[in-house]
């Protein structure tokens, strides 16, 4: 159990701002690491308080703006890059309590929430309601909508509806030195000044604390229909991807597993995995009824392009069956080795199967077993390196080969980060793929937004020298 103890000076201050019940002294709490693998990153909050407002947390973070303590914010703790881990202490500043609906507008598709509501409550009240709220992340019942904005999160549904920023239209956050900021609201359009609220997506509590936002929604699917592709190889999987692209269909989502990643989890794979099998490709379509039917259709007849099999899904029971072991496909892989290390690099899509190919390689140089799976229709690899989690040995040479990979995506033309940003495993990363002036920008925002670099210090920082 986490225990670290709160000097009386600091819970009596924060007891004022917050109630003394929102304090917490560890007992209970794990705030010292996130999600990130192999417990890579630890950090030790020298407090943490749950404020239940966006007043509270402007009372919080002013007091840290004037005493010079670090503010963490954190959301449901499911990052994989260190991002809400109090490296340097500080003070942690979570959300969960922050969860109300403030408002909801089925007739006009927008959500107003507050920053700890969670993924998967904002997608049911949706669903609920007919409608869809699009990004799809893991963890939905841990992740909540505050961190969701501040990673800016993807997700398999990504290809067709954008990641977590395209659906957010408006935002409350506290900034430095703990004033309340709003930034867009129920609107669609906004081109009057600079994009703040851009720029506080994805910003990772670096330039403030989001506090509630603004979602668009939109009328759900009537049908979600998957296809499954199989293929011997990277090659042909690929080219029966860039088949789909070439004919001008818009599938839901394009998601991949490559040789060794079929081979962790395929044998729980709904309908089974042929043999020879050593790729996969799943197409979704979505629609009306008629439409996605015919879509799935002509996905199956493109995704036939070399295959060793084809499988239209029908019926509800199916394809969430296919999305559950979809979901399991981590899970899988770690089990292979007991530990794993994955990076989310994005790569242009003609690159794609060099990534995934160049992926296997870099492992096998470092002695580790390499695979990749993911987002296929946005160049996003989960490119794994499988690790006894005891060996310090695995660990050293994982981390060397994760250096290669942030290598290959910047070579290939692409990002060290699709989709869970820098935090703190990959600071200093940025300045791998940017110009000087870029970096130089990048730095200036910051600065701007937090004067004192206070706001999760050490995190999304462009260069490390």
């Amino acid at each position: 159990m986490t225990r670290w103890p709160v000097s009386e000076g600091l819970r009596r201050e924060l007891s004022a701002l917050v109630g003394p019940e929102a304090v917490l002294d560890g007992a209970g709490v794990a705030f010292e690491t996130d999600e990130s693998e192999s417990g890579a990153v630890r950090g030790r909050p020298d407090a943490a308080v749950l404020p239940a407002s966006a007043e509270e947390v402007m009372r919080v973070v002013a007091w840290c703006y004037e005493h010079d303590v670090a503010i963490v914010p954190r959301g449901g703790g499911s990052g994989y890059t260190g991002g809400a881990v109090p490296v340097s202490g500080g003070v942690v500043v979570a959300l969960e309590r922050l969860s109300r609906i403030r408002s909801f507008d089925p007739g006009l598709w927008r959500i107003e929430v507050e920053a700890g509501a969670t993924t998967a409550t904002v997608r049911r009240l949706a669903r609920e309601n007919g409608l869809l709220y699009p990004p799809d992340p893991g963890a939905g019942e841990q992740s909540q909508i505050g961190g969701n904005i501040a990673t800016n999160a993807g997700g398999p549904h990504a290809f067709k509806y954008g990641v977590t920023g395209a659906w957010v239209t408006g935002i409350e956050a506290v900034v430095a030195p703990g004033e309340l900021l709003f930034v867009g609201g129920p609107i669609r359009k906004d081109a009057a000044g600079y994009d703040l609220r851009s720029l506080l997506v994805g910003s990772e509590g670096t330039l403030g604390i989001v506090t509630a936002a603004w979602l668009r929604l939109i009328p759900a699917p009537e049908s979600v229909l998957p296809v499954v592709g199989l293929y011997p190889d990277t090659a042909a999987g690929c080219a029966a991807i860039t088949a789909v692209l070439e004919s001008g269909l818009v599938p839901a989502a394009i998601e991949f597993l490559d040789a060794g990643a079929l081979a962790a989890a395929g044998g729980s794979l709904p309908g089974g995995v042929p043999e020879g099998a050593g790729f996969a490709v799943i197409a979704e379509a979505d629609g009306d009824r008629a439409g996605a039917e015919a879509l799935r259709g002509e996905l199956a007849e493109a995704l036939g392009f070399g295959s060793l099999a084809v499988r239209e899904l029908t019926g509800r029971a199916e394809v969430e069956a296919l999305w559950r072991w979809r979901d399991g496909v981590s899970l899988a892989v770690r089990a292979r080795r007991g530990g794993k290390l994955s990076e989310d690099i994005v790569v242009p899509l003609d690159r794609l199967a060099e990534a995934i190919d160049e992926t296997v390689e870099i492992g096998r140089r470092h002695d580790l077993e390499a695979l990749s799976w993911g987002h296929a229709g946005d160049g996003n690899l989960h490119s794994t390196l499988l690790v006894d989690p005891d060996s310090a040995g695995d660990l050293e040479r994982a981390g060397a080969a994760a250096e290669e990979l942030f290598e290959l995506a910047v070579r290939l033309g692409g990002s060290v980060s699709g989709e869970h940003g820098l935090g703190w495993l990959k600071r200093g990363q940025l300045a791998r793929q940017w110009t000087p002036a870029a970096v130089r920008l990048h730095e200036q925002v910051k600065s701007a937004f937090d004067p004192k670099g206070l706001f999760n210090p050490g995190k999304k920082v462009a260069r490390t020298t």
